[in-house]
């Protein structure tokens, strides 16, 4: 009905104009048909988008509330869609001043045509704009523009210029709008993108999607015109080196004089002057560049207030302030309100940075911005002056008046200084005011008042977005109140403990005058000691920095496990009653858990609830809840003594036991009733029922009858429900005899007065017989079969619900499992706890399927897996095959499967041609796209099953049992068309076209999953070759295919105007396939996910979300839980589950709510579609900055005023990686990602619109978590060089001696601080609360200690190094990339020599560096007189170290394993030595691998190469203070010293330069006097060195120094040479640093194998290896070894 109305609304073409005017033969089908021949759209694009409207509105019109009428009205349906459709186009209309183009008549069923109309050119432009889809105001200006055009042809306006009747500038031509205004943007987009070099560029240097999307912010972006005048700036993508004269850009108010029309048609903006020439107009409004002062820059507030509130603490600490009244005296208040000189220095520093950062984007800034950032650096510099000034003038010279007699503050003074700092302050004022009310606020911001406009200005540029992000007067309270708690515990905290501790030493450090020092001073006349002080606060300095991050996690778990703990989350209530329809739901979920082969066909009748209502009155639970319960209740009754209601009570108490003891009864009685026919018989089994019902209503049931004989009464009801499900007719005369047996035990052996069944019998006997013939038939020929009739009815009729009964109560009287132990895999076990407990959290109410919000899922792919084909499944490639290693991992449901197919083993199903069941089942466990479609379907079966449900012809449904098993047909012509209706699923497969041409064979499982998903979807980039003026040309389309019998058929095709992906390829991959997404909401699913039948239930409820009010705004996105389904395979993907699982559930949770800066991180997060589509998709995809695309969409939704919140009571499963290098690729992919956050515009304007408060819960939840992490680090090295300065310098000994100063606490402090990162606490402690609870407290417990056991601190500290590596580095000097992990399914052995290309630059050179700076310290330390101090303090320094060059080889697989020891050495050996060139990958020769890591340098700026400079400087450190500490030197401080050191240095070169020129010229010919040559030179070395020891007394522990001195000084020598490559490539020193390069390698790989090989030795090692690894397969008993050996096992 309501499509039927849709269409009429969109067929409506009264009133167009006539078709003739278009050339069109005929009238117009519709509007879209009018729309197609004036603009010129495709063909096929207006026959997607007229679908796509009809089924939106039809939607829209079954939520509308309809009055008592057979007629649908949709104008209520038309006006919500206007509102979405076109929020974004008025708030830009009304940002640029500019009057909308949607102009409406009066008259109302015009104004509804005219609605209908806009909506559809808009959808029409949309749908065909192709990567400008990302650009949502580039968007507007045309629909603005071709707005225009419509109303004046529908109302035959007549243009003012022209004296014509308006018409569209482009004709309706074919392809028109694709060729004329789509392909020259486009052209723009793909030639930006070029000049990116593959992510090398700087950004500077292109123009973004958000730059060309932002110019038409401006008033200026209408300079363009309409029709477009190309050869406008915005066009030109070369800057030319001359520019003779530019396009005149007329201010916005004389823009406004010159009349509305001719703007709007673009006739008046532009003034082309002769011998024009375009200009590249640079970046628009921001510039993206490298620099770890765009931290500062985007968060200046939080990091003001850290200092600020440092240099008060340091102040406070002084004046030994101990009451904080003691701050309110003269003296201390005006020390402390010195911090506003800081702070006017801090504004001065932004204001400038504001400058440097956006001195590339001037061209398009606009003249009020750059007036702002002017007048703000002015008003900088005047405070930075007057501040100083005034304060050295008024400082100590007080005004004071006397406060009232008995007040607090008693004498109250003040100073100029004072008085200035109030004036200072009053700026802010504003600010504090606007911040207690969020809703002025907001109006300020988004009010185009001239006043509000100057405010918002001033307080930051005014953009169209970033603006009104205020959140409810609650929410602000709420996330206020929780930073107070954290701010106040961290300035504590750090007062206390860091800061205070640390004066006293410091001024007694100050007063030390020290004269002689243990090396050469260069800087001897610095006073106070100022290295030393410096060496000791430093350390301090930097974690007070970082340990706000551990506060809030401490904070975030507290609140998070409150939360949960309110919400009553993982809680179970006890229903009362079983709802019918809740039946026909959970038996379809466990039917689903068995095609699925998560449990066994017995374990299916176990927890299938019965259908058929038999039993008024009784809860029928499935079985596995009864579980063992009447055999517990038979022990207890068998054993009773004493009274009748002791026992009843004792039963009733456990409300499973009574249901199983009363529905055994009843289901006893029932069989009997239909088992026994003959007359006699029956009135025997009813006098015996009837005794025993009176024996219980009497409640003499236990004098009655012995309990005694129970045991053997159940056994043979067993016996006889055996031979009844059999139904063998040969039987009879058993069962017979068996109820013979049952009569004479219940009457002789149980029964106290059995004789009584003969005197019943006899009294209620109405037809007169002979007694002898009468009792000739009780004994013992009752039961038997008469000449004349039967008296027992077997076999038994084929009837379902009697066949499923006897089986039922068979199973209620034998199954001894317990309820916790069914089913048997862990997973079901999983997803039924999560189900039940979920069912109890707050959820909206599900509406009708018919009146749900439609919705549809997207799923990117690319190249990865879909199915795995026998062959993989089969090959090993040395090691385990896939099928083999499925088997070992899931041998439940190996079992399980093979039951299913009714099949012994794997050669079996080969022999019977099942390799398909065989490739879905494995394919099913993996990380597959067959995978992610079967789950995401489920969502269809889903609503298939509650529309059946809803039906009023099918009330009574439930008693037809052809509906209960085997997954039944459930779907008709009319579900169909209503799930079709409300459930699309695409998947962009962004290849799919390629691999048909080519004939791969994933091109057969994509065109498998549509055959066998009829309702699937398949979108791809199609590309070809047309001729096109002679010459060939590409011509790329958007293709959506579907199956048609065993063919793929193409639905629509649209045309591109080039190759859509040119930035990110995940992103464009989506965007193309977007168009062909249907509904109001938009679900993104990765291709290594998986869905739920029992979770696609709740989506009816979880869509209903979006129509609630969550804070300010309904939502805009949705975000959902994840479970991770990879947990199971190994220790570390163990570790990688709890970690995602904390972030995803309590870290998630507290993001969203109190913090409201949760944004999205992925899939599956569910987008209100309409709003995003209007607002540039649903991610981003400039090239590099980008790379972590899903997380720009939170980003983008929130700066458009969205709301993202977070919903657990649904979850979808998500694969991760297993391996070790796998999961460090992935960490390096997001912390790169994170890094390119860090410089983007999007946590820019975030971290200076958000207010303080929520600015801080934006830094420390995206950006923060990994700048503290590289701060925790930087900590560990500034901390180690300031005691390598201290002992080295002689400083350490002098502070001992002369001020007895031995353990600093605050040091001791500082390095626990930074531990508390470094060992994983920050994920721990989230992850325990959450593990407790869901599952426990003593669970949690056990498992964090468990994983501790398992080294888990040891994978957290190593992928610290890992996060803070990449981070850094790629701020530096870029080079972020999307890296491939693979996503592979089985656990192999990594080669050495893989490890170390992995490792070598990130972890193993750090943790030599650590390693030599512990030593040295160790070596030459003073101040720790005993080890264990030493130990103490360094603990955690020591376990990074270790950690980061070993932990590679500890979680290999196999990695103390002697055969693959062996094997690595050698191919070690072969990749140092092998020669690198043109084509050579990294994997096969060291020379290759050495290039490549330094790609970075390569497209580095000066500034990054000098900072790499500065930075390897460090490493001179050690030569510099160690050469003085020599014996050899006689304790000479001449700088001389450390001249010579440099010779010595020079002369090892010259001595290795000889040999390698030697071999260059002897070794090929001449191999004796090569030698001679080696031997001569070794021969010089050891007289020289004889020499040394002899005349200057050089010893052992001289050459030993000299080592630790001069290895460090190469290293640096060779990180200077690569950072000054450019210049010294062409020279001989470049072959010199390659070759040192190597020895340096080589000699670290050689240090690094060495342990592992002695420890390879021991077999006890490589045992324990394998059970820390793999100790979750140990605990499910699965055969880990025949994996690891890489054997093959014929199953």
């Amino acid at each position: 009905m309501e499509i039927k109305v849709a269409i009429g609304v969109v067929r409506n073409v009264r009133g167009l104009p006539s078709a003739q005017n278009f050339q069109k033969r005929g009238a117009f089908l519709d509007f879209f048909e009018f729309l197609q021949y004036s603009f010129g759209f495709q063909k096929e694009n207006v026959a997607n988008q007229r679908e796509h409207l009809v089924l939106l509105l039809a939607n829209v019109i079954t939520r509308q509330p309809q009055k008592q009428s057979s007629t649908l009205k949709p104008d209520a349906a038309i006006d919500e869609l206007m509102r979405k459709f076109f929020k974004n186009y008025t708030n830009w209309c009304k940002f640029l001043a500019r009057k909308s183009n949607i102009r409406l008549p009066c008259v109302k069923q015009e104004a509804q045509q005219y609605k209908i109309l806009y909506i559809g050119l808009y959808l029409l432009i949309w749908g065909e704009a192709a990567n400008l889809r990302f650009m949502p105001e580039c968007i507007c200006y045309i629909f603005h523009h071709m707005a225009y055009e419509l109303h004046g042809m529908l109302t035959g306006a007549v243009s003012m210029t022209t004296g014509d009747t308006v018409m569209p500038a482009y004709g309706g031509g074919h392809e028109s709008f694709l060729s004329n205004v789509v392909t020259p943007i486009y052209r723009v987009i793909y030639e930006e993108a070029e000049k990116n070099k593959s992510g090398t560029a700087d950004h500077s240097t292109w123009r973004n999607y958000d730059d060309l999307n932002e110019f038409f912010w401006s008033p200026d972006c209408f300079q363009i015109g309409w029709p477009m005048h190309l050869e406008h700036d915005f066009f030109c993508t070369q800057s030319p080196k001359k520019h003779k004269v530019k396009i005149s850009r007329p201010t916005r108010e004389k823009s406004k004089e010159k009349g509305i029309e001719d703007e709007e048609q673009g006739l008046n903006d532009v003034t082309l002057e002769e011998n024009h020439e375009p200009k590249w107009l640079g970046k628009t409004n921001f510039v993206e560049i490298r620099s770890f002062w765009q931290i500062f820059r985007s968060f200046d507030r939080m990091w003001s207030f850290f200092i600020l509130s440092l240099q008060a603490m340091i102040i406070m600490a002084c004046h030994e302030v101990g009451s904080p009244l003691q701050v309110f005296d003269a003296v201390i208040l005006e020390d402390i309100m010195s911090i506003f000189i800081t702070s006017a220095i801090l504004k001065l520093i932004q204001a400038i940075l504001d400058i440097i950062f956006t001195w590339n984007a001037r061209n398009t800034m606009e003249l009020s911005q750059k007036r702002r950032q002017v007048l703000r650096l002015a008003f900088a510099v005047i405070w930075t002056i007057v501040l100083p000034v005034v304060y050295a003038h008024s400082r100590r010279k007080y005004t004071c008046y006397s406060a009232k007699y008995g007040s607090w503050l008693g004498e109250w003074c003040y100073s100029s200084f004072m008085v200035a700092i109030a004036i200072y302050l009053m700026t802010n004022a504003v600010d504090l005011v606007l911040f207690f009310v969020p809703a002025v606020s907001k109006y300020i911001e988004t009010s185009n008042w001239r006043i509000c406009t100057t405010i918002s200005r001033w307080i930051q540029p005014r953009l169209y977005v970033g603006r009104g992000m205020q959140e409810t007067q609650i929410s602000l309270f709420k996330y206020t109140f929780f930073w107070i708690l954290v701010l106040s515990t961290k300035l504590v905290f750090s007062y206390s403990f860091e800061i205070k501790p640390l004066i006293a030493p410091t001024r007694l450090i100050m007063k030390i005058g020290v004269q002689i020092y243990d090396w050469h001073e260069l800087f001897p006349k610095v006073r106070s000691n100022a290295g030393a002080i410096v060496a000791v606060w430093a350390p301090i300095i930097v974690v007070y920095f970082m340990d706000t991050q551990i506060w809030y996690s401490v904070y975030c778990t507290v609140c998070g496990g409150l939360y949960g703990i309110l919400h009553h989350l993982g809680e179970v209530s006890k229903s009362e009653v079983l709802d019918q329809k809740f039946i026909l739901v959970w038996n379809q979920i466990i039917s689903t858990f068995r095609s699925e082969d998560l449990i066994s066909n017995r374990e299916m009748d176990l927890m299938t609830i019965p259908t058929s209502g038999l039993f008024p009155g009784i809860i029928r639970w499935p079985i596995f809840l009864l579980a063992n319960k009447f055999s517990t209740a038979l022990s207890i009754a068998r054993d009773f003594v004493g009274k009748d209601k002791k026992l009843f009570k004792k039963i009733r108490k456990d409300e499973y036991m009574y249901f199983a003891l009363k529905e055994c009864y009843e289901s006893v009685k029932y069989i009997l009733e239909i088992l026994i026919v003959g007359d006699l018989e029956k009135r025997v089994v009813s006098s015996i029922v009837n005794e025993i019902e009176r024996s219980i209503k009497e409640s003499s049931f236990l004098q009655d009858f012995k309990m005694s004989e129970l045991p053997a009464l159940q056994a043979k009801f067993v016996e006889l429900l055996e031979l009844l499900v059999e139904g063998n007719e040969n039987q009879y005369g058993k069962v017979v005899e068996v109820l013979q047996d049952i009569f004479e035990l219940v009457t002789n052996d149980m029964m106290a007065n059995g004789h009584r069944i003969l005197d019943l019998i006899e009294g209620s006997e109405e037809t007169v017989h002979d007694f002898t013939v009468f009792s000739r038939r009780i004994e013992p020929q009752l039961f038997e079969s008469a000449a004349s009739k039967t008296s027992v009815y077997f076999p038994l009729p084929d009837d379902g619900s009697l066949n499923e009964q006897i089986k039922r109560l068979h199973l209620l009287l034998t199954v001894k499992d317990k309820a916790m132990d069914i089913p048997a895999n862990l997973e079901a076990r999983r997803r039924i706890s999560f189900f039940a407990t979920s069912l109890f959290m707050d959820m909206p109410s599900a509406p009708e399927v018919c009146s749900m919000l439609s919705f549809s899922v997207i799923t990117p792919h690319y190249k990865e897996d879909i199915n795995f084909s026998m062959k993989e499944l089969q090959s090993s490639k040395g090691q385990v095959s896939i099928i083999f290693y499925m088997q070992q991992i899931f041998p439940d449901e190996w079992k399980n499967f093979l039951e299913r197919m009714g099949y012994q083993n794997l050669n079996e199903l080969i022999d019977k041609s099942k390799e398909e069941e065989i490739r879905n089942w494995a394919s099913f466990r993996g990380q597959t796209l067959s995978r992610t479609v079967r789950g995401m379907m489920y969502y269809r079966e889903a609503l298939t099953l509650q529309a059946l449900l809803e039906r009023p012809e099918n009330k009574d449904i439930l008693e037809d049992a052809a509906i209960e098993r085997n997954n039944p047909k459930l779907s008709s012509a009319e579900l169909d068309a209503l799930a079709d209706m409300k459930f699309t699923y695409v998947i962009s497969c962004q290849m799919f076209g390629s691999q048909k041409s080519s004939g791969d064979p994933r091109a057969e499982d994509i065109k498998d999953l549509m055959r066998r998903y009829p309702a699937l979807r398949v979108a791809y980039i199609e590309e070809k070759e047309e001729i096109v003026g002679d010459k060939p040309q590409k011509v790329y389309s958007s293709i959506l295919a579907k199956a048609v019998g065993n063919f793929d058929q193409v639905i629509y095709r649209i045309k591109l105007p080039g190759p859509p992906i040119i930035g990110e390829g995940k992103p464009e991959n989506q965007n193309h396939a977007i168009i062909f997404t249907r509904g109001e909401a938009l679900q993104t699913i990765d291709m290594n996910q998986d869905n739920y039948l029992e979770e696609a239930l709740k989506v009816r409820n979880l869509l209903q979300e979006f129509l609630q009010n969550h804070g300010r705004r309904p939502p805009t996105i949705l975000g959902l839980r994840e479970h991770i389904f990879t947990g199971s395979v190994s220790s570390l993907a163990w570790f990688m589950s709890y970690q995602e699982t904390s972030f995803v559930t309590i870290g998630q949770r507290i993001l969203a709510n109190p913090l409201r800066v949760r944004f999205h991180y992925g899939h599956p997060d569910i987008f209100d579609r309409v709003f995003h589509i209007t607002r540039g998709g649903i991610s981003k995809a400039s090239k590099t900055i980008n790379l972590s695309e899903d997380v720009f969409a939170g980003f983008n939704s929130t700066s458009r005023r969205g709301c993202i919140t977070y919903h657990e009571y649904l979850q979808v499963g998500k694969g991760r990686d297993v391996g070790l290098n796998q999961i460090s690729k992935f960490e390096a992919k997001v912390a790169n990602g994170n890094s390119e956050q860090t410089l983007s515009r999007d946590i820019h304007r975030l971290g200076r619109g958000f207010d303080f408060f929520r600015s801080l819960s934006c830094y420390f939840t995206t950006i923060g978590f990994y700048f503290s992490s590289l701060i925790s680090v930087i900590g560990i090295y500034v901390f180690l060089y300031g005691q390598l300065y201290l002992v080295l310098s002689g400083l350490q000994k002098a502070l001992l001696l002369e001020a007895r100063m031995q353990n600093i606490e605050s040091l001791e402090t500082a390095l626990a601080s930074q531990s508390f990162i470094q060992l994983g606490l920050l994920t721990g402690l989230p992850m325990v609360m959450e593990i407790g609870l869901e599952k426990g407290f003593l669970t949690a417990l056990k498992d964090f200690v468990l994983m501790q056991l398992q080294l888990a601190a040891v994978f957290f500290t190593f992928s610290l190094g890992t996060k803070t590596h990449y981070y850094g580095r790629t701020i530096m000097h870029g080079g972020a990339k999307y890296i491939p992990t693979g996503r592979k399914v089985v656990v192999f052995h990594a080669s050495f020599t893989e490890n170390y290309r992995l490792y070598s630059r990130s972890h193993f050179v750090k943790g030599f560096e650590l390693l030599l700076l512990l030593v040295v310290y160790d070596l030459f330390r003073r101040s720790y007189q005993s080890s264990m101090a030493y130990v103490l303090i360094t603990y955690s320094v020591w376990f990074m170290t270790i950690t980061w060059l070993f932990a590679p080889f500890l979680f290999n697989p196999s990695g103390f394993s002697w055969d693959k020891i062996v094997d690595d050495w050698k191919g070690w050996n072969k990749w140092i030595k092998e020669q690198g060139g043109i084509g050579i990958q990294q994997d096969k020769s060291w020379q290759s691998w050495w290039n490549d890591e330094q790609a970075h340098l390569r497209r580095s700026g000066y500034g990054a190469r000098f900072f790499e400079i500065l930075l390897s400087i460090r490493f001179f450190l050690y030569q510099y203070g160690l050469v003085y500490h020599l014996d050899i030197s006689q304790q000479s401080k001449n700088f001389l010293v450390y001249v010579l050191s440099w010779v010595v240095i020079l002369a090892v070169f010259l001595t290795v330069k000889a040999v390698n020129i030697g071999r260059q010229l002897f070794s090929a010919n001449y191999h004796l006097m090569f030698r001679l040559f080696k031997a001569f030179l070794f021969l010089s070395v050891f007289a020289i060195v004889i020499t040394l020891s002899v005349i200057c007394e050089l010893s052992l522990k001289d050459v030993i120094v000299c080592c630790l001195a001069f290895l460090p000084t190469g290293w640096g020598l060779i990180l200077v040479a690569q950072a000054v490559r450019p210049i010294i490539e062409n020279t001989g020193f470049w072959h010199f640093t390659e070759v040192l390069a190597q020895a340096y390698d080589y000699g670290m790989g050689s240090v690094l194998f060495a342990p592992i090989a002695i420890l390879a030795w021991l077999p006890i090692i490589s045992a324990f290896q394998t059970r820390f690894l793999f100790n979750q397969a140990f605990n499910r008993h699965l055969q880990i070894q025949p994996i690891l050996a890489g054997k093959k096992k014929q199953t």
